[in-house]
């Protein structure tokens, strides 16, 4: 028979050796507040860490985005932009491409965006806050800077 504290050590271990991995879905975690809270990272391969968010209609949204990226911001910057249900986020990024001076963001299709981050250079971060919208179903966000979105680097933020 084991000694206690090396049956405690060996249970200690196997739990932690089949922890839950992250997953690309998350529901949010609650602030003491209420608000929804999502951590998301961009990295230089182009991908969001987290690709489906999910909040109630209403509920008030905490987002910080972190490029963990070390490509220089010329190179491989990072934004997060929510649009409009129903909105083309496509049509969004292939009109972001012209809007180099205004960190990709074009500002004839300003009416469409609901939130969004700044654009971030390497181990840069920005908190937002917002509602979410009152209506219920999916709203694509979209990272705008050149050929990111063409590379996946989107997802949707789903109310309920």
């Amino acid at each position: 028979m084991k000694p206690p504290s090396l049956l405690l050590l060996s249970s200690c271990l196997l739990l932690v050796g089949c922890g839950k991995k992250e997953s690309a879905e998350a529901p949010a975690a609650a602030a003491p507040n209420g608000a929804a809270v999502f951590t998301l990272t961009a990295d230089d391969t182009m991908k969001y860490n987290l690709t489906r968010l999910e909040a109630a209609a209403g509920q008030t949204v905490q987002l910080t985005l972190t490029n963990v990226g070390t490509l220089p911001k010329q190179a491989m910057a990072h934004n997060w932009i929510l649009l409009k249900r129903g909105d083309d986020p496509a049509a969004f990024a292939n009109a972001a491409v012209a809007h180099q001076a205004q960190d990709y963001f074009p500002p004839e299709l300003a009416s469409e965006v609901l939130a969004h981050t700044r654009l971030l250079g390497p181990k840069q971060s920005d908190t937002i806050t917002f509602k979410a919208p009152a209506e219920p179903g999916e709203y694509p966000f979209l990272c705008s800077f050149p050929a990111h979105f063409l590379t996946g680097m989107k997802g949707v933020l789903v109310v309920h």
